[in-house]
């Protein structure tokens, strides 16, 4: 059993199938990608894994628990972290101060700290996220305005207020989209490097095919709402039905 699965994920905005009896099964400390055209359905399941969106029938399981109802935080607190297509950062703070502010959820009216009894003093969590823009490399810019920031740095910072929270499972929503290729290269790699560092499990939709096979360890391909195939990426490579509908000659 994977730390995520899905059994039988059924949506429906009106008249349109957006899923159609998805069954996934996501490998823990593995990186899987799921793939395919505009209105796949990629999205669609992508919300359904945090919460977002509450399928018509079916389960969304994570690590054993349910994720259907929950609310973001919960989602959050369960190991789940998101990196969406559009950086998600604060923009009026420094870089420092983005990656200080998912140590702590606000709930009910007060403010607690993300693993308190691990994280102590205002210091304590400063020092938290410094550490962590060293990992990714971004310790000399934490005095910066995150605005000033370019795209590569934003989604460098993005990830960091998503890694200081240790999430078990890190959903990344088209990591490269609107990058230059220097860009794109240097995101495929400090996602290996974080992969190689910690204990976690990815899962990507991306429409970069230089990206999902420089990564992926499995790809799943929707179309219409529905799996076509899973498997591994030399195989996927080699599918006649994916190379001509989806893939076409993939440069990697």
């Amino acid at each position: 059993m994977g730390i995520l699965e899905v059994k039988g994920v059924n949506k429906r905005f009106g008249g349109l199938q957006a899923l159609g009896d998805v069954n996934l099964s996501v490998e823990e400390n593995t990186v899987h990608a799921i793939i395919g055209p505009n209105g796949a359905g990629k999205s669609t399941l992508l919300n359904c894994f945090v919460g977002k969106l509450i399928p018509d029938s079916g389960s969304v399981m994570f690590d054993g628990q349910s994720v259907l109802g929950r609310k973001p935080y919960e989602i959050n607190q369960m190991g789940i972290s998101r990196v969406f297509q559009t950086p998600e950062i604060f923009t009026d703070l420094t870089v420092l101060e983005n990656v200080m502010i998912p140590c702590f959820a606000k709930r009910d009216g007060a403010f607690r700290m993300h693993a308190i009894e691990h994280v102590g003093s205002e210091a304590a969590i400063r020092e938290q996220a410094e550490q962590m823009l060293d990992d990714v490399s971004m310790l000399d810019k934490r005095h910066m305005d995150a605005s000033s920031l370019s795209r590569g740095d934003k989604r460098r910072l993005e990830m960091a207020m998503c890694l200081v929270q240790d999430p078990k499972l890190l959903l990344l929503d088209e990591p490269t989209a609107g990058m230059a290729r220097a860009d794109t290269n240097n995101t495929i790699d400090l996602l290996k490097e974080i992969k190689d560092k910690r204990d976690i499990t990815m899962a990507i939709i991306e429409h970069d095919m230089h990206v999902v096979f420089s990564m992926a360890e499995r790809i799943t391909v929707l179309a219409q709402g529905t799996p076509l195939v899973e498997d591994t990426p030399d195989n996927i490579k080699g599918h006649p039905k994916v190379r001509e509908a989806y893939l076409g000659e993939a440069q990697v």
